[in-house]
């Protein structure tokens, strides 16, 4: 299923991102949508678009286009909802040596 087409409230992990056109799945990448990511649908726009998404302890905006290129799986219901992300070790995000 792609990211698009989840629900508002809807949990599921990141299995792969499509290319498509202008390296747009790339930065979708450099933003944070990679596989084995968990990500979890937060809101929707009152006309759609753009969808508010939480992943890796961030709040995204993008646009319902855009995420059409990430594949995804369902998370079970028990661990559905946002998740919280431990980064402090991670020195890619710190900064630390």
């Amino acid at each position: 299923m792609k990211l698009s087409e989840v629900a508002v409230g809807g949990t599921v992990v990141v299995q792969s991102v499509e290319p498509g056109p202008d390296g747009r799945g790339r930065r979708l990448e450099e933003l944070g949508f990679l596989t084995g990511t968990v990500v979890h649908v937060e809101r929707r726009a009152p006309l759609g678009d753009p969808v508010v998404y939480s992943l890796r302890g961030v709040r995204l905006a993008v646009r319902r286009g855009d995420v059409s290129l990430v594949t995804v799986t369902a998370v079970p219901a028990e661990h559905s909802g946002p998740v919280a992300v431990e980064v402090a070790d991670d020195p890619e995000v710190t900064g630390a040596p």
